[in-house]
């Protein structure tokens, strides 16, 4: 069992590890019950010390890819019977046809990063340092802004955007999707429009109608939002709000060029709307970019640490003026009692020690890599791609060889499920774009899956 592990990489070599040992069950079909080869031989294989395996092994136990016997002894998993493990599965198609194998498929267009990339042993350091530290933080409720130490580090971070603030402007939430709630539940009531992006979050677009409100569509292009098609929008209609994804846009990869953000604000001002910039994705981003709270302290900004560090921990912030952030608060307070103060002590611990930020420098580094690697593969495959992404998740992209129906064949028949054609569009239309997660495109079956929709090649003689 040969491992590939790149020493010289910013990923520790347990999660190499991790990541090498799925992918070789995943690539040989290895079926429940065979046992692995000893720790120690794989150690001695691939000169890694046994600690590190058994370390790793002992991750994918508790993951429940293997499972152990006798301590060390390790054994591929039986998969997960249909009522364990289940994830929603609406927003994909063909689970309808799939409920066998669904558990196993790959959601090749998943909104998250791949379980086997989440890193354990900083998390893990500061919740044992908290529950040791900080009793508190494990029975009360926070405070209606959230904790003042995690506002100050959130403010850092905001510092090197250019989000000039103080941490009295910072509201913690319980991810940026309670964020949104805020907003919309404070500043929005139904009957009222709102403008967004089109392909776009649809999780917004459920909220919204939630709360009664009319959505409007607005193309998004490579550079951001389409600001003619804004223009037709504010005076038509008169909206109360709009809402943009500015960098790594969920679903195109695309990021707000600074001409596009002027011009956005511009528009906004003179029809006096709310902007409300949804940056969840910022610290995936690499390169340089202009926020549109950069440049509008109007703007109500939301940001998360869910994407990144841990679904589960659910810790986000809205930034705002201070009228806004203090009926924010109240709202907050009655729909909730407040954030959680263990999960905002844990994340203070780990942006005050720099291991968040070392964690997403790896993060970055492998979504590079493995983005570069999509990128080709599309391109391999004849398929069209809506810009290329500088960091981030997504990949907007469709064959161009095959049609929707074709493609959506082949990706059953190698166990890949697909986003709805009509996820992300505002009012339901369909269209034959896939949202596609650089981190899930390179697994294999992606891999064969995209090779089949490729146009055939001249034999070379």
């Amino acid at each position: 069992m040969e491992l590939r592990i790149d020493r010289q990489a910013l990923v520790p070599i347990v999660q190499q590890i991790v990541d090498a040992l799925t992918c070789w069950l995943r690539c040989n079909g290895v079926p429940p019950g065979i046992r692995l080869p000893s720790v120690r031989q794989i150690a001695r294989i691939n000169l890694l010390s046994q600690s590190s395996v058994m370390e790793a092994c002992e991750r994918l136990v508790a993951q429940g890819v293997l499972v152990s016997r006798h301590g060390s002894v390790f054994f591929v998993a039986a998969a997960q019977s249909a009522g364990q493990g289940q994830q929603d599965t609406s927003r994909f198609e063909g689970t309808q046809i799939n409920q066998g194998s669904l558990l196993s498929a790959l959601k090749l267009g998943c909104g998250g990063l791949p379980e086997s990339w989440r890193e354990t042993d900083d998390l893990s350091y500061a919740i044992r340092e908290v529950s040791r530290t900080d009793m508190a933080g494990l029975f009360n409720y926070s405070t209606p802004l959230g904790l003042p130490f995690l506002r100050q580090q959130i403010l850092k971070r905001l510092n090197k955007l250019d989000i000039k603030v103080d941490d009295s402007r910072i509201l913690t939430t319980a991810g940026a999707s309670q964020g949104l709630d805020l907003i919309v539940r404070t500043f929005f009531k139904p009957g009222d429009c709102a403008v967004v992006e089109s392909p776009g979050y649809p999780l917004l677009f459920d909220l919204l109608r939630l709360h009664g409100v009319n959505l409007l569509e607005m193309p998004r292009t490579p550079c951001g939002p389409d600001a003619t098609v804004l223009e037709t929008l504010l005076l038509k209609h008169q909206p109360r709000g709009v809402f943009i994804n500015s960098f790594c846009h969920n679903p195109t990869g695309s990021s707000l060029a600074p001409k596009v953000a002027l011009q956005v604000l511009q528009l906004a001002n003179k029809h006096g709307v709310l902007v409300i910039e949804d940056d969840v994705y910022a610290d995936l981003h690499c390169g340089p970019g202009v926020r549109l709270a950069a440049l509008d302290d109007g703007v109500i900004y939301v940001g998360s640490y869910s994407k990144t560090l841990s679904s589960s921990l659910r810790v986000g912030f809205v930034v705002a003026g201070a009228e806004a952030i203090a009926r924010l608060a109240q709202v907050k307070m009655i729909s909730s009692m407040g954030a959680s103060l263990f999960g905002e002590s844990v994340l203070a611990c780990l942006l005050a020690n720099g291991a968040y930020r070392k964690l997403v420098q790896r993060q970055r580094q492998r979504l590079n890599g493995v983005g570069l690697a999509a990128l080709q593969l599309l391109e391999d495959a004849d398929w069209e791609v809506f810009g290329k992404p500088v960091g981030g998740l997504f990949i907007w992209a469709r064959s161009r060889m095959s049609d929707y129906a074709h493609v959506r064949t082949q990706a059953q028949r190698f166990g890949v499920l697909l986003s709805s054609k009509t996820a992300f569009s505002p009012s339901g239309a369909a269209n034959d774009w896939q949202r596609i997660n650089v981190a899930f495109a390179c697994d294999p079956q992606a891999r064969a899956f995209f090779q089949s929709t490729a146009p055939d090649r001249p034999q070379a003689f």
